[in-house]
């Protein structure tokens, strides 16, 4: 399948994600998220970025920057292969470190702030730090936000207090600012409004007219390479709303997904739903249902065809009846 093209150009804005290798915890150590910092601070330095919000979790990290030149494809392969390189010496170790290629979500003027809002909640969100303490969580921009002085030249984290009302860059606004984000850890209908849930998804975030004026300006073969992106982006909520159905129909909750083993029988009675009346792709599957690869989720598939209905199965069945 042909790569998705990067999408640069001056003053473009990205939301840009990866995760270590085989989802391992490349930021686990002190030394490491020491090292992670410094190839960034060096990124922005030479590269001129200007960076809105940023966190570091234990498997991946969120980015959102403006490259005042068309620079992003140079500066992330420098940042990503110096900090591996680093990585692996201190490690006495080789081999790659990151997933692959990074996600660089292009942001229209609008969706920077949002951006930047889910950013400062990921440790909310995996449950590391309570809202009203966010500022206790070194390893992302709020704490630097919060604290004035520990910002680089190149940290332009006042976007999200305009991005939540206007607020001053002040102790008064700064404190605002983590009361809004408390208030939206908690409204789901908010979050769902500013598109918390496609947030680290799609190729592009903005209106309709931004992405056409995007399109315009690709060349022929870009064009055709973002389009088939956008026609999958577009069968995602389809896949989403199909397995929020399925847990609903056997009493499942979302959060079992990940709590419970690869194989469960349940799990792969809606992998089997998803991919048979659906059509869902295997690596979506295994992604959402916690399944670990996309062939050991095949096989299992394929095994519960041949071996005798089960009951969750039947219910499912009988769901795809109905649709």
């Amino acid at each position: 399948m042909a790569r998705k093209s990067r999408v640069e150009y001056a003053g473009a804005r990205y939301h840009v994600i990866n995760r270590g290798n085989y989802r391992s915890w490349i930021f686990e150590t002190e030394g490491a998220r020491r090292s992670f910092h410094e190839c960034l601070d060096e990124a922005c330095g030479s590269m001129g970025w200007r960076l809105f919000a940023w966190c570091l979790m234990g498997n991946h990290y969120h980015l959102c920057i403006e490259t005042p030149e068309p620079n992003l494809v140079e500066g992330m392969r420098w940042l990503q292969s110096t900090f591996a390189n680093r990585f692996n010496r201190f490690r006495h170790s080789n081999g790659h470190v990151f997933q692959g290629r990074y996600n660089a979500i292009l942001l229209d003027g609008d969706a920077l702030g949002p951006v930047c809002h889910y950013i400062h909640l990921n440790p909310v969100r995996a449950g590391l730090v309570e809202a009203g303490e966010l500022q206790q969580y070194a390893e992302s921009s709020f704490a630097r936000l919060w604290y004035p002085r520990r910002r680089r030249e190149f940290e332009h984290l006042e976007v999200g207090l305009e991005f939540a009302g206007g607020l001053a860059d002040t102790r008064v606004g700064r404190r605002k600012y983590r009361d809004y984000l408390a208030w939206l850890s908690e409204t789901d209908a908010e979050k769902k409004r500013l598109g918390f849930d496609k947030m680290s998804r799609g190729w592009v975030k903005g209106s309709t007219d931004f992405k056409k004026l995007v399109l315009d300006d690709l060349k022929d073969e870009q064009m055709q390479r973002v389009v088939e992106s956008e026609a999958s982006e577009m069968r995602e909520p389809r896949w989403e709303r199909a397995l929020e159905e399925a847990l609903a129909v056997l009493g499942r909750d979302d959060s079992e997904l990940s709590s419970s083993r690869k194989g469960e029988g349940w799990k792969v009675d809606i992998a089997r739903y998803l991919r048979e009346r659906h059509l869902t792709p295997y690596r979506w599957i295994v992604e959402h249902l916690h399944m670990g690869a996309a062939s050991y989720a095949q096989s299992l598939v394929s095994r519960g065809r041949k071996e005798k209905a089960t009951k969750e199965w039947r219910l499912l069945e009988k769901q795809g009846k109905l649709d």
